[in-house]
């Protein structure tokens, strides 16, 4: 990862949580205006091979469902606030993977499940696609990036009904336990008010492939990314005396010893009669003795 990192990390996008919230805001926008043009939008593998290839990648502004405006607007805030934290935490370059991945691995996973899905329902096969695709959304995208959260900081605590606190830990290890419970059980889904279709195998599949960077992630290079906060604090230390170590002053006066940065008014020039590199300030530049 850190060989990847040096080479690749400064095509990162930094503040990707705001991002989100921003093609979330044109979600909600694009729902106010015409609910019926974000069907368009959505990641469904049978129309991306029939050429809606936009569909890649417009799927990422179709927003969680609202519900009360307020707990929507505190949800959205929440994940936006736990994002931070890990980018802050990770680092730009590794929260980039982290969701990336985790939208890869949902794509991949919607052709997946159109596959299985025409072996299994060549009969009800479209039907059976275009209802189970509604599976592969943000929403778990979102749920990763809690679980990440609470397994890098499982002593924080939040307050729940803003008046309980209690551990992140406790509340990342009950929706393990809801998704787990969710893949088992399955899903059925009501199709035009009369039909219900078990789109269970869509809905297994959606979970599996938008956590599998959760998986990834925290088997592979857990050591790596979980941090303490005095661990975290100790970097950001090291790292501003490393810096301060480094600063060197671009330009020097070799007479009076000003610089650039004590006298940023001053103007610094090199002197070609002198032998070497001598640095002088506007006042020394046409005063000073050569050096033979």
């Amino acid at each position: 990862m850190n060989k990847f990192e040096k080479k690749f990390g400064k095509y990162a996008i930094p503040n990707l949580s705001t991002v989100l919230l921003v093609c979330y805001a044109v979600g909600y926008a694009i729902q106010f205006l015409n609910n019926d043009f974000l069907s368009y939008l959505t990641l469904d593998a049978y129309k991306i091979v029939h050429g809606q290839i936009w569909r890649l990648f417009t799927w990422v502004v179709v927003p969680p469902s609202m519900g009360n405006i307020f707990i929507t607007l505190l949800m959205l805030y929440f994940y936006w606030s736990i994002g931070t934290t890990l980018e802050r935490t990770w680092g730009t370059y590794r929260y980039n993977v982290y969701i990336f991945s985790g939208m890869l691995f949902t794509v991949l996973g919607c052709f997946v499940a159109m596959g299985a899905g025409y072996l299994l329902y060549r009969d009800a096969w479209a039907l059976m696609n275009a209802a189970g695709s509604l599976f592969f959304n943000t929403g778990y995208i979102n749920m990763s990036i809690f679980l990440a959260f609470a397994a890098t900081f499982p002593e924080a605590q939040v307050l729940l009904m803003f008046i309980i606190p209690i551990k992140v830990k406790w509340i990342g290890i009950l929706d393990a336990v809801l998704l787990l419970w969710e893949f088992i059980a399955g899903t059925r889904v009501s199709v035009g008010g009369a039909v219900v279709l078990d789109v269970s195998l869509y809905a297994r599949i959606a979970i599996l492939s938008s956590l599998l960077n959760f998986i990834v992630f925290f088997f592979t290079y857990r050591k790596g990314i979980i941090r303490s906060p005095k661990q975290i604090k100790r970097q950001h230390e090291f790292k501003r005396e490393v810096n301060r170590a480094h600063m060197v002053t671009k330009h020097k006066c070799a007479i009076c010893g000003r610089t650039d940065e004590s006298n940023p008014e001053l103007e610094f020039r090199f002197c070609s009669k002198c032998n070497g590199n001598y640095e002088y300030c506007q006042d020394h530049l046409f005063t000073h003795k050569h050096v033979e």
